[in-house]
């Protein structure tokens, strides 16, 4: 199978030795996005609700490069500082989900890089050409 790094430059540049996203067959994986802003590289991070959005956009620039989309996304990982704010999360991430429901597991961590209170990744499927 090939495989193949996604790297665009209108998402976060990874902080780390790791790749954007990585696909591998009809198989995207998207490593975890934490609330960078891409334009100005700074933290979003005036309200819960801000990391939340700006991390699920950046999760949907990064699937939309690598041929794939949010309504693909077949995985779902959240890890999250503090558990009390799940109802938030579900109300923005229902937003993003409206119609597609992936398979998804939550996690409340100790910390998380830079210090932000949210991190996701996800495994979606590649669109094919021919549908």
């Amino acid at each position: 199978m090939s495989r193949s790094i996604v790297k665009i430059s209108n998402a976060p540049t990874p902080i780390g030795p790791y790749s954007q996203a990585v696909s591998c067959g009809n198989m995207l994986f998207v490593s975890g996005q934490i609330p960078l802003d891409p334009e100005s590289g700074e933290l979003a991070i005036n309200s819960f609700a801000e990391q939340c959005h700006r991390v699920l956009l950046n999760l949907q620039l990064i699937l939309q490069a690598g041929g794939s989309g949010l309504d693909r996304v077949l995985k779902v990982t959240i890890y999250m500082k503090n558990l009390t704010q799940f109802g938030e999360l579900n109300e923005i991430y229902a937003e993003y989900f409206d119609a597609s429901k992936p398979a998804r597991a939550c996690v409340e961590v100790s910390d998380l890089p830079k210090g932000v209170d949210i991190e996701m990744d996800a495994i979606a499927e590649i669109s094919s050409a021919i549908e």
